[in-house]
């Protein structure tokens, strides 16, 4: 598959309150609108997602009003909540050891937002966003650092997409534990695999709408849980062969830019988008693609815009 290339920013939207949350995420507001399903966008189905997210997320209440009076679109707050949106399932490797959590996202580039996030809502936050302010992964000033990857069981129910559970986790809890505490009261809408790395631990658990949350027996996860996939499953997703390979690697980052890791499969919409190499401890996080890469801390965050080039030269 020929190398594609798309360009990732890089935006600082302090508390969200200048201004500059509000301009890029309505730029973005037709795709997003595409996200809400048909019952989220009457009255009544619009009440519940609210609903939810003031029960299981109270802390966020008063966020996810400023934003949505910003965002002033219809449905904006329905959106926001990320309760009523339609399900959508990923690829993705990830592992974390020695305090570090590397990933790679592997989805259709041109559905991937592509914008890393430095924010301030509750706490100092730095990831990398999609869905209006959800986190495909991220770390906060605490030294916690989270990240998603599929299940690979196709079966939903009610509750949240992940995305704005890492939000949520990232904005309220300093530890892995913590966070592992939390996640086990939150419905998620699809199977998930998040892992989790803080200065003393580093843990992958499974959740989704019809298991209760599950220890991983490490902190290794790509596109299954603890149930076996099929020969037709594995066949397509590679899904043991990559966990596999990820474990093995330890946290050894070029093995996550090659094959069967990084993958170039962007026809189908699984090739691997970026690498993520999150140091929360430091507050440092590394942004990789095969030929260049992108630092940003909370010491130091850079906003700007590069054009990467994705996919490996034959």
């Amino acid at each position: 598959m020929p190398q594609q290339q798309k360009i990732f920013r890089a935006i600082d939207v302090g508390d969200g309150t200048d201004g500059t949350w509000a301009a890029h995420t309505q730029a973005l507001w037709p795709a997003a609108d595409g996200w809400l399903t048909e019952e989220s966008k009457t009255p009544e189905g619009a009440a519940r997602p609210r609903e939810l997210f003031e029960v299981h997320m109270p802390e966020l209440v008063p966020v996810l009003d400023r934003l949505a009076a910003g965002l002033d679109r219809p449905g904006g707050e329905t959106f926001l909540t990320l309760a009523g949106i339609r399900p959508f399932f990923a690829g993705c490797s990830q592992i974390g050891v020695g305090g570090a959590l590397l990933r790679n996202y592997d989805f259709d580039p041109a559905d991937c937002e592509g914008t890393i996030v430095s924010s301030h809502f509750l706490r100092p936050v730095i990831g990398m966003q999609d869905a209006g302010w959800g986190l495909l992964d991220g770390m906060n000033d605490a030294g916690l650092a989270v990240s998603l990857t599929f299940g690979g069981r196709f079966v939903h129910g009610p509750g949240f997409a992940i995305l704005i559970v890492l939000r949520y986790l990232l904005e309220t809890c300093e530890t892995v534990d913590e966070a592992v505490d939390k996640l086990r009261t939150i419905p998620i809408a699809i199977p998930q695999n998040v892992t989790l790395v803080d200065a003393d631990r580093a843990m992958t658990v499974y959740v989704g709408p019809d298991i209760p949350l599950t220890e991983a027996p490490d902190a290794c996860a790509t596109n299954h849980q603890h149930l076996p996939v099929s020969d037709e499953q594995e066949e397509q997703s590679r899904t043991q062969e990559r966990l596999a390979t990820v474990r093995a690697a330890g946290p050894d980052l070029p093995a996550l830019l090659k094959p069967p890791l990084y993958n170039s499969a962007y026809d189908t919409g699984m090739g691997t988008v970026y690498t993520a190499h999150y140091r929360p401890a430091e507050g440092q996080v590394t942004y990789h693609w095969p030929t260049e890469s992108w630092d940003q801390s909370f010491t130091d965050f850079t906003p700007g815009t590069r054009t990467v080039t994705m996919g490996r030269a034959e």
